[in-house]
């Protein structure tokens, strides 16, 4: 969610960044210069986002969780494949003991480098409490999360003030489930507060060996883990935030794992490069159109239904996606609970419902805005829809924003710009559980990330009550009506959750994801 790195569309240029192709970087250095070669194997892969922190805690960007996964420890990870689980890992058992509490029993034998000592149940304590201790952004993946009670050096109870179901799901085998070194991180911060991009200790298969802001980061193999060894002597991690330039360096031998883009999918599938293995896998981001309630040209929910009947989501992802996407049936994917079968307003809308509603609210010559970022793809989308509110009469002026700006468009703390918003284009990140599709758009987060500032008390119980209930079928019925009263609010267009193709060399690896296509570097393989 608190991420905006985006695709960029197939008609953009290669632009500033992180360029790589043909072998040269942002730099003008060929790659081979700039990261030294291993004796051994190496794995070579193009990340989507330049690193901004290490510390799990404090994490700035999802992307930055696969390299925190080759670094620390976690009581449990996600498990590859194209099913959501996880398995134990600094766990050698872990049980819910009743509805609040949660019993964990640690490996012995891993060890913290630097002469930390061993990872233990004092520094799951720490790793947790400190990030409620210093107010995190990212507290809300602890959910109810209140404390941890040490029984021995390798026994712990993780304490809820109330049941928290996504625990499985996000807070353990995702960021804030990393374990760190209390001693090294006191020493290091003298509060134990954010250590950003200096790391004290390290816990995993990997250490970090070197990183070059916007140009490389190179892993190698930690040599105090005991655990199981990982395929690879190096991983070097490429950041290309444009996924066109991704695709070239794949091409060029650069990389031999990328993301690649929706609208290039079929040109891969059809003619794929040598050696190569092209994966279509299903998205957790969230694409939609978002309506400032409080704003007066938007205040009346004719006004607000007439735009949503006016926009025809299929040619918006035909523009867009080169028809590579699915349409969305609300914020929450295919596969996940509570995903929707369809939404209120059928994909193509209906011209003439969004002029009867215009005619009831009376509006005639209507102006608006649209803002979103500059990636590429959200542009298209504003300007597909431009056209489309045409049609009944709406005229609407496209805003294209960088992306450090368009973040705060909508949060009171960035000053009073979110007052002048009006229609705005959101491309979210997401996780495993529908938990973390509907949290930001609880009342307390108007202003936040509530942009379209959507006030429901029946929405805030559901989602309250959403996050105790065990019973998957049960649970799914309460996010069917989240989504029902934000699509009847009139203040939300869902276009659709995307995709996540990926492309591999099979000559050099064997490439390992969650079922999302995010990778998971310790389970790839030499080929």
């Amino acid at each position: 969610m608190k991420d905006f790195v985006q695709n960029i569309d197939r008609r953009m240029l290669l632009k500033g960044g992180a360029a790589l192709g043909g072998g040269i970087i942002a730099s003008g250095m060929p790659l081979s210069q700039v990261i030294w070669a291993a004796e051994g194997k190496v794995l070579k892969v193009a990340l989507q986002f330049d690193l901004a922190s290490l510390d799990p805690g404090f994490t700035t960007s999802s992307y930055e969780v696969n390299v925190l996964n080759c670094l620390y420890s976690k009581l449990t990870h996600y498990r590859p494949g194209s099913e959501w689980g996880w398995d134990l890992e600094a766990a050698e058992k872990i049980e819910q003991v009743d509805p609040t509490h949660i019993r964990f029993h640690l490996k012995k034998g891993i060890k913290f480098t630097g002469g930390h000592g061993e990872v233990t149940a004092k520094d799951v304590k720490f790793s947790f409490e400190r990030i409620i201790k210093h107010k995190s952004s990212n507290m809300s993946d602890l959910g109810s999360f209140d404390h941890v009670e040490v029984e021995d050096d390798h026994t712990g109870v993780i304490v809820f003030k109330t049941p928290y179901v996504p625990v499985w799901s996000i807070t353990f085998p995702y960021a804030v489930g990393h374990i760190v070194s209390e001693q090294a991180v006191m020493k290091t911060t003298a509060d134990g507060g954010n250590f950003g991009m200096k790391p004290p200790a390290f816990s995993g298969p990997y250490v970090l060996a070197d990183w070059k802001q916007n140009q490389y980061t190179l892993l190698t193999r930690n040599p105090e883990w005991s655990g199981p060894k990982p395929g690879f002597d190096e991983i070097r991690i490429v950041p290309i935030t444009d996924t066109k330039t991704a695709e070239r360096a794949y091409l060029a031998g650069d990389v031999d794992f990328a993301t690649i883009s929706l609208d290039s999918l079929a040109t891969f599938k059809s003619n794929p490069p040598p050696d190569t293995k092209v994966e279509e896998h299903p998205s957790l981001r969230y694409i939609w159109l978002g309506m400032n309630m409080d704003n007066p040209k938007l205040k009346d929910i004719d006004v607000r239904k007439a735009i949503q009947w006016a926009i025809n989501v299929p040619q918006i992802l035909d523009a867009a996606y080169a028809g590579q996407a699915d349409v969305a049936t609300g914020i929450i994917p295919p596969g996940m609970i509570g995903h929707r079968e369809k939404a209120l307003v059928p994909p193509e809308g209906d011209l003439a419902k969004a002029k009867e509603f215009l005619e009831k609210a009376g509006v005639s010559d209507l102006q608006l805005t649209i803002d979103c970022d500059n990636s590429g793809i959200p542009s298209i989308i504003a300007q597909t829809i431009q056209a489309q509110l045409s049609q009944i009469g709406i005229t609407v002026q496209v805003n294209v924003q960088d992306t450090g700006s368009f973040s705060g468009i909508g949060q009171e703390s960035e000053g009073d710009r979110w007052k002048d918003l009006q229609l705005f284009i959101r491309n979210d990140s997401s996780l495993p559980d529908p938990y973390y599709y509907t949290e930001w758009f609880v009342k307390s987060q108007v202003g936040v990330w509530n942009w379209a500032r959507f006030r429901s008390d029946r929405f805030d119980e559901l989602n309250a009550k959403a996050i105790t209930i065990e019973d998957p079928n049960e649970r799914a019925k309460l996010y069917y009506e989240m989504q029902d009263l934000m699509e009847e609010s009139g203040a939300h267009r869902f276009l659709t959750n995307g995709g996540t193709p990926v492309v591999y060399r099979t000559t050099k690896i064997q490439a390992a994801t969650r079922p999302d296509g995010v990778p998971l570097y310790l389970n790839f393989k030499p080929a």
